[in-house]
C-alpha cells in the first residue's frame, strides 16, 4: 500500500506519522514544495517579536528526523503539478533543477494549506510588503528589520494573525498602525467584546483605525504610501493580513469538487469525490458543529485530526470528523482573546434564536494576590438551551475556562449544565464559584425569570420621560467615575431603606459596575412588586462600548 501525501505541514504530516503508526509495512511519500515540513505556523509571529529565539524550534520535524523516526519518504521543493485520477499517479516538478517525473499511489492525501490574500491595491509586489504563510516569509520579515530599520509599519487586516503580528513588530521595535475594515478586531469576536481589546491594545501604544479600508499601496522608493478610504498613512513596511483562500487550483484541475469558495468538498471520512483521495486541512469545506451547515474554518487543530482521521480511514479503521467549532485562543501582550463557536453576529446570521449573558468574575479569589478579571459572553439557544458560543477577553485563567466551555459545547451540553460543572478549586487557581459556573448561575436565573435582562445597545432608547424608572445602584465613588444620562442614583446598601423614592406601578431598569448587585437589587425590588430589568455586563461594559476606553474594576471594600 503507497499514500502519497501532497503538502508536509499541519494535516499531512499528522497523517504520515498516523499511517505509519498503523501500517509498519506502508509506503510514505511526502511532497512538499518548501524548504520545511511540519513546521510550527502559529509560532511565526513570536520569532519575528524575538520572544522565540532560534529558527529551529519553529521545525518541529525534518526530512531526515521523519526518515529515521517514521520511515517516511519526505521530498522538499518537490510540487506536485498535476494528479491523473484514472491512473493514479501525481506529476512531480523538482523545483531544485526543473525536471519532472511521475508518482503512483494507492492513496493519495491533499493537505495544501490555505494562501494568504493579497488584494490588487497597487504596489503590492514591492519588497516593502509583506504576507506571512511559512518560515521564508519570517525570515524574510526579520531580514528586512534587521537591515533596514524600519520604524513604522502598518499591519493590513485584525484578524489573529493581524493582531499577533502587530505586538511582535512593536516588540521588535516598530511603530505600528492596524488598518482593518470591519468596526472591531477579531472577527469571531462581537464588538462589546472587542471594545475592551481596542482599549487595551491602544493603552499598549497600538494605533487601531478601525472601519477603514485601504485603498491604494504605492512605493516612493524610500518609503509606502497608503490610501485610505478616508486619508493616508506613509509606512516603512506593511503586512497584508486580510484573509487566505484554500491553495486548491490542484484539485480542482484534476476533477476534484471544491465549493464556491475554492475549499475542496469531502465526507465525514475526508474523502473527496473522487476515489482513494482524501483532503485535509486549510484547503477542505468543513461542517460547523454548532449549525451543520458548510464552512470554511482553517485552524491547526482541525487540520491535525483530520490527518489522523485520513490515515485511519486509509488503514481500514472507521473514523470520522464531526465538525469545527472554531475554538480559538490569542495573546496580545499579557491580555487573552479566546472564542468557541458562534458569536452574536454569526448566531443572527445563521437564524437562529438565541439569548445571551455576559459575566465579569475574577481569575481565582479575590482575597488571594494578583488576581484579575475576565469578561465572558455566552449564548445559548432558546428552548433547548444547548451552548451556542462562547467568547473571553482578560488576563490570567481566561484560556482555562474558555477550555471548559469548549468542551460542554463539543458535549452538546445545556448552559444551565455549566452550574453544576465540577471545577478545581483553591485560591491561587480560582474560586469556589468558578467563572464558567457564574455563567451557568446566572443563565440559569435567566431562564427561570428570577430576571430580566436589557442590554448596552438598548439604553439609548430607554424612555427618559418618567414613564419608567431608571436607576443606578453603584457607590457614590463609582458613580463619580462617570454615569449614564438619566439614571437616578440609590446605592445598593441603601436601596431597601429608599425604596419610597421609587415610583410605585413603574418597571425598574437597574445598573451597577457588573451586573452583579444589580442583580441583587432586582431580586429585593421583585420581592416589594417591581418589576425590574437588569442591564447585563453592568455600566463597565456600556462604558467600554460607547466610549471606547478601559474601565477600573470595582472593588468592593466590605469583602477585603
Amino acid at each position: 500500500m503507497k499514500t502519497v501525501i501532497i503538502g508536509g505541514v499541519a494535516g499531512g504530516a499528522s497523517a504520515a506519522a498516523r499511517l505509519r503508526r498503523l501500517d509498519e509495512q506502508a509506503e510514505i511519500v511526502v511532497l512538499e514544495r518548501g524548504d520545511f515540513v511540519s513546521f510550527a505556523n502559529c509560532g511565526l509571529p513570536y520569532f519575528i517579536g524575538g520572544e522565540i529565539t532560534e529558527q529551529s524550534a519553529l521545525t518541529l520535524q525534518t526530512p531526515q528526523s521523519f526518515k529515521a523516526r517514521f520511515h517516511v519518504d519526505v521530498r522538499v521543493r518537490s510540487e506536485a503539478v498535476a494528479i491523473d485520477p484514472a491512473a493514479k499517479e501525481v506529476r512531480v516538478r523538482d523545483l531544485a533543477d526543473g525536471s519532472e517525473y511521475r508518482e503512483r499511489y494507492d492513496a493519495l492525501i491533499l493537505s495544501p494549506g490555505a494562501a494568504p490574500l493579497i488584494p490588487p491595491l497597487g504596489d503590492v509586489e514591492s519588497p516593502r510588503v509583506f504576507t506571512l504563510r511559512n518560515i521564508p516569509d519570517t525570515l524574510a520579515i526579520q531580514s528586512f528589520i534587521k537591515e533596514r530599520a524600519p520604524r513604522r509599519a502598518v499591519v493590513v487586516g485584525g484578524g489573529y494573525i493581524g493582531v499577533e503580528m502587530a505586538e511582535n513588530l512593536m516588540r521588535a521595535g516598530l511603530e505600528v498602525t492596524v488598518v482593518e475594515l470591519a468596526d472591531h478586531l477579531i472577527a469571531p469576536l462581537d464588538l462589546d467584546m472587542a471594545a475592551d481589546v481596542h482599549a487595551y491594545a491602544e493603552t499598549k501604544g497600538l494605533q487601531l483605525l478601525l472601519g477603514r479600508a485601504v485603498k491604494h499601496i504605492a512605493d516612493t522608493g524610500s518609503q509606502l504610501q497608503i490610501e485610505l478610504d478616508k486619508g493616508s498613512l506613509t509606512a516603512d513596511m506593511l503586512l497584508l493580513s486580510v484573509g487566505v483562500r484554500p491553495d486548491t487550483a490542484l484539485a480542482a484541475d484534476c476533477g476534484i469538487d471544491v465549493n464556491a469558495r475554492g475549499a475542496i468538498v469531502v465526507d465525514a471520512a475526508m474523502r473527496t469525490n473522487l476515489p482513494d483521495i482524501y483532503a485535509v486541512g486549510d484547503a477542505v469545506q468543513v461542517t460547523d458543529l454548532v449549525t451543520g451547515e458548510p464552512a470554511f474554518i482553517p485552524l491547526a487543530g482541525p487540520a491535525n485530526k483530520q490527518g489522523r482521521i485520513a490515515a485511519d480511514n486509509i488503514c481500514g479503521l472507521a473514523s470520522s470528523y464531526r465538525g469545527t467549532q472554531g475554538s480559538a485562543v490569542l495573546k496580545l501582550f499579557d491580555m487573552t482573546v479566546a472564542t468557541t463557536g458562534l458569536s452574536e453576529t454569526a448566531a443572527q446570521r445563521a437564524g437562529l434564536c438565541y439569548d445571551k449573558t455576559y459575566t465579569y468574575s475574577a481569575s481565582h479569589a479575590g482575597y488571594y494576590p494578583g488576581g484579575s478579571s475576565m469578561s465572558i459572553k455566552v449564548l445559548w439557544e432558546k428552548g433547548s438551551l444547548r451552548l451556542l458560543g462562547a467568547q473571553i477577553v482578560g488576563f490570567d485563567g481566561v484560556d482555562k475556562r474558555l477550555d471548559v466551555l469548549a468542551t460542554a459545547l463539543r458535549l452538546g451540553a445545556k448552559v444551565t449544565d455549566l452550574a453544576e460543572l465540577e471545577l478545581c478549586y483553591a485560591p491561587p487557581f480560582g474560586s469556589a464559584k468558578d467563572p464558567v459556573n457564574m455563567v451557568g448561575f446566572v443563565a440559569e436565573n435567566i431562564v427561570t425569570s428570577k430576571v430580566k435582562q436589557f442590554f448596552w445597545h438598548d439604553v439609548a432608547d430607554l424612555p427618559r420621560d418618567g414613564s419608567v424608572t431608571l436607576l443606578d445602584v453603584r457607590t457614590d465613588t463609582e458613580r463619580a467615575r462617570g454615569h449614564i444620562d438619566g439614571f437616578s442614583h440609590i446605592p445598593l446598601d441603601s436601596l431597601r431603606q429608599r425604596l419610597g423614592e421609587l415610583p410605585a406601578g413603574k418597571p425598574v431598569y437597574v445598573h451597577c459596575h457588573s451586573g452583579l448587585r444589580s442583580y441583587i437589587a432586582c431580586r429585593l425590588l421583585a420581592g416589594h412588586g417591581f418589576t425590574c430589568y437588569n442591564l447585563a455586563g453592568g455600566w463597565r461594559l456600556y462604558e467600554a462600548v460607547t466610549q471606547n476606553r478601559q474601565v477600573p474594576p470595582y472593588i468592593c471594600t466590605q469583602c477585603k
